[in-house]
């Protein structure tokens, strides 16, 4: 699968409609009350920082765990929108998003991106690359969430256990050749 353009129509949607959640950037500043919140990490065994980065901020992570990506910039930047498919063809699952902030340090890259209507959840999920200082990377999780369709809603527990299922499918697709 490769990332393929957003087309400028359905992007400027995208852009134009609002965040389903008010906590915009709260990734990057703890549990949220009202949602669930996931935390995980997990290290790299490639060690080449500049890739690894490429790599995240060109959706490849996503694209790896098996979604299919729509972008409307690839590589991202804050504002990108991207409409990502879980499933195909009629029965695939729209997730539409957009990039919330983008972090670019000289030892931290990532992003946080949030959810918008027609997405099964409601809040954010931030992806953040760490290199250590003997040379190993650190991918890193972090999502606050709570259903918002009813699809997620009747899933219950079901539904956050495939949003596990992702983030474990997530934390290994950077190693991925």
């Amino acid at each position: 699968m490769a990332v393929s353009d957003l087309p400028a129509q359905r992007a400027t949607m995208l852009r134009a409609a609002p965040f389903t959640y008010n906590e915009v950037g709260a990734t990057a500043d703890g549990r949220q009350p009202g949602y669930e919140w996931l935390e995980r990490s997990a290290p790299l065994t490639r060690r080449d920082w500049e890739g690894a980065c490429a790599d995240l901020l060109t959706w490849r992570l996503h694209e790896r765990a098996g979604l299919r990506v729509q972008a409307s910039e690839s590589p991202l930047r804050q504002d990108t929108v991207v409409l990502l498919h879980l499933g195909v063809g009629r029965a695939s699952v729209p997730i539409p998003c957009r990039v919330a902030y983008v972090i670019d340090e000289p030892t931290r890259c990532g992003f946080a991106y949030g959810t918008l209507p027609g997405h099964p959840e409601s809040g954010e999920e931030r992806f953040v690359l760490e290199r250590h200082g003997d040379g190993t990377i650190t991918v890193a999780i972090t999502a606050f969430s709570r259903p918002a369709s009813r699809l997620a809603k009747f899933g219950g527990p079901l539904t956050r256990r495939f949003q596990h299922l992702m983030t474990t499918r997530y934390l290994r697709a950077l190693d991925r050749p």
